[in-house]
């Protein structure tokens, strides 16, 4: 049966007109159909909503996340990337399908109530989820409400075998502690993820599974060319974190003899369907062979601050004509799932790798890159916009706030001023998923009793290898910090010369 609402009394976010004017929506099954001035015909049984005294923006997309770490915020305060890769799979492991359920679904309300109605979940890697836990953590969002593209984390090569030159510095003890479970399990991984894919029960409209080989110096090439076979036979998206931190490229330099991107592209890997994660210490050629493919890649900021990984070069990405998408990265590594803080993030940090302010960005690419930017690089194209033939997901920002008292410019507002605080309801596919602030799915203080109880079985269960973690620590930080130390081709730290190297060695200030 054919449903109709219309709404009326809004004001249309236009961002890059830097303007709100009133406008009526009128949608049918879910689908925008048409969008006019006040007072738009609209048929005599359609439901009735009253957005008056709200601005409507579409829903906002995370380009990158991980669901599986919503029970880890503020877990710790000063780690790296390569602390947390060490240490993040022993401290928070052993999660039971419930727990795994209860991580994704509890990020996925998160995003909903800060006005995120899709997320590019890199979630738990095969074989550590089976396939029904991955269909019970597709479900997770289903139940949530919003989209997503969950991509499973796959890899054959240990973090300490991918830093080269890491396991040779242990001590024997620490050493055999590092390698430990060591295996060459390529083939059954590529199984795996083909069952899952095969078995893939929801709808794809709303909940997608996606292909993830984690890092490409984590993975053989045989993994990486088989991940990508697999994502063309399902047409469906792969994304990696490439050049997220100087001790990727470095290593990748080690052991390709070429760039990261340099070794995936000769691999055959990049193309529209795929997506870098990070991408922060990509040179020029990098990014070059990334827009030729029409590659996309999500410009993560908050999380790139918070673990040390430098500033990526966004205004030099959207010069060479990469897809640029926003993302806010997994709990353990930002805290939340803010995608207006993860946007305001994104415009203040370009200010800060050069003066000229003409290079900055500006809040229209902010929000282009937050929604039709993120639209493109999920593969959801039916989402990202407000606009005829689109799906109805859309945010309704209460505008008695003192975020747009007044409103002066709502582009510059909602990448600069509003931080959620003005999101008063969210609706996907033309449904209320939030209504007056509240999320219509979840029992919030149920909710909050699941999640203490979930972080101390994880705290109890992952005692002994904790311990391991924290006796590996400190041998593997002092040999990262030394190989960071080492000059690159592009620098992307804020300070210049960093402490932690002698005199004239490293962070060189050379323009990209």
């Amino acid at each position: 049966m054919t449903s109709f609402t219309i709404i009326r009394g809004g004001r249309l976010l236009d961002a890059a007109a830097r303007q709100a004017p009133l406008r009526d929506i009128l949608i049918k099954d879910g689908a925008i159909l048409e969008i006019g001035a006040p007072g738009l015909a609209a048929p005599d049984d359609a439901e009735l909503v009253d957005a008056s005294r709200h601005l409507l923006h579409p829903g906002l997309i995370n380009s990158h996340t991980h669901g599986s770490g919503a029970l880890t915020r503020g877990f710790r305060d000063r780690w790296n990337l390569e602390m947390l890769l060490m240490a993040a799979p022993v401290r928070f492991g052993n999660q039971s399908a419930e727990i795994k359920y209860l991580n994704t679904y509890l990020g996925a309300v998160e995003m909903a109530m800060k006005g995120c109605t899709v997320a590019y979940d890199l979630t738990f890697g095969v074989p550590v989820a089976t396939t029904e836990e991955l269909i019970a953590m597709g479900q997770a969002y289903r139940d949530a409400g919003i989209r997503a593209v969950m991509a499973p984390m796959l890899s054959d090569i240990s973090f300490y075998r991918a830093i080269p030159g890491l396991i040779d510095s242990l001590s024997p003890e620490l050493a055999a502690l590092a390698t430990r479970g060591d295996d060459d399990a390529t083939n059954q991984i590529l199984a795996l993820m083909g069952e899952a894919l095969a078995a893939w029960p929801h709808n794809r409209d709303h909940v997608k599974l996606g292909v993830a080989p984690t890092i490409p110096t984590h993975c053989s090439s045989a993994l990486m060319q088989g991940c990508d076979r697999l994502v063309r036979e399902h047409g469906t998206v792969m994304q990696s974190h490439v050049g997220e931190s100087k001790i990727q490229v470095l290593a990748a330099r080690e052991f390709y003899g070429k760039s990261m991107v340099a070794h995936i592209d000769e691999l055959g890997l990049i193309g529209p369907h795929f997506s870098v994660a990070h991408g922060v210490w990509l040179d020029d050629d990098d990014m070059r062979r990334l827009a030729d493919k029409g590659a996309s890649v999500s410009h993560n900021a908050g999380s790139n601050m918070r673990l040390g990984a430098g500033i990526a070069d966004s205004r030099r990405m959207l010069e060479l004509g990469i897809n640029l998408g926003i993302g806010t990265d997994g709990a353990t590594s930002s805290d939340n799932q803010n995608m207006y803080e993860a946007m305001r993030a994104a415009q203040q940090v370009s200010c800060v790798r050069q003066p000229d302010h003409r290079l900055w960005l500006s809040a229209p690419e902010v929000v282009a890159a937050a929604t039709t930017g993120g639209a493109q690089l999920t593969g959801f194209d039916h989402v990202g916009a407000i606009a005829p033939g689109k799906r109805a997901d859309i945010v309704f920002l209460t505008l008695d706030h003192p975020n747009w008292m007044p409103i002066n410019d709502p582009a510059n507002q909602l990448v600069l001023t509003e931080d959620a605080t003005a999101v008063r309801h969210v609706m996907v596919d033309g449904r209320f998923i939030v209504r007056d602030g509240r999320h219509l799915a979840s029992d919030m203080t149920a909710l909050a009793d699941r999640a203490e109880a979930a972080r101390d079985q994880i705290a109890a269960m992952n005692e002994g290898d904790m311990a391991i973690a924290d006796r590996l620590e400190e041998a593997v930080t002092s040999f990262c910090r030394s190989l960071a130390a080492k000059p690159y081709s592009v620098e992307r730290y804020a300070a210049f010369p960093c402490r932690c190297a002698g005199e004239g060695e490293g962070f060189a200030a050379t323009l990209a």
